[in-house]
């Protein structure tokens, strides 16, 4: 399998005035392409803070971190950005839509960022919502959704770019569980097409979806003896 992500002794250190703060203490792991992994840990423990470096929201401060091969451990903002652009689709547990805009104009919005022309733009958006069922409803604004709907949007703007990998924060957080349940079942489904997806939760039977759960505590993974404790 190809590695497409690894980290190395990845520390992450809070300074606010005298006092620092260690939320991540020397993390070490890797994800190989097409693998569908989650994430667990107690509020505190790091995975927050994990789930940033991992896509690009963040840089570590101390340790490496290498996506795709490349080293994006001292990138500045202005890199990072491309990056996420290039390689990350992400889904939220809030959606993070534009409320004014409708399902079409936030799909399109990754399309923007890259600079893509709008009839393209337009053809990828169109695609996309398709794919998660929402064809019929590209012009409905997102108070105008279900809140499973919205969370198909969400996808399908994580989608729309063709990134390699989908990093989910929470995706079923703020989903009743008939939609939650949708949901999961799309991940499923871009997990199945090849794409590698990183899901963060405490849903301990979300966290079961996944072929590996990476668990965090006190700004360290656990080891399998230590989990099973």
């Amino acid at each position: 399998m190809t590695e497409v992500i690894r980290m190395q002794d990845v520390t992450k250190v809070y300074a606010t005035g005298s006092l620092s703060v260690a939320a991540l203490r020397g993390v070490s792991l890797s994800i190989d392409e097409g693998e569908y992994v989650s994430i667990m840990g107690p509020s505190g423990s790091g995975k927050s803070t994990l789930m940033n470096i991992l896509g690009c929201l963040d840089v570590p401060t101390g340790g490496h971190y290498w996506l795709s091969g490349e080293d994006v451990s001292d990138m500045d903002e202005s890199e990072l950005a491309e990056v996420r652009n290039r390689h990350i689709g992400f889904v939220f547990q809030s959606f993070n839509l534009l409320a004014s805009k409708s399902a079409l104009r936030n799909v399109e919005v990754p399309l923007l960022y890259a600079g893509m022309r709008r009839r393209e733009r337009r053809r990828l958006t169109i695609e996309a919502l398709e794919k998660v069922g929402l064809g019929d409803r590209v012009e409905h604004r997102p108070g105008e959704l279900s809140g499973g709907q919205q969370q198909r949007v969400a996808v399908a703007r994580a989608l729309v770019g063709d990134p390699s990998i989908i990093l989910a924060d929470e995706p079923t957080g703020a989903l009743d569980s008939s939609s939650a349940a949708d949901v999961m079942g799309l991940l499923d489904e871009l997990h199945e097409a090849g794409r590698t997806l990183i899901v963060i939760t405490h849903d301990s039977d979300v966290a079961a979806a996944a072929s590996r759960c990476i668990r965090v505590r006190d700004g360290l993974l656990l080891t399998e003896a230590e989990v099973a404790r």
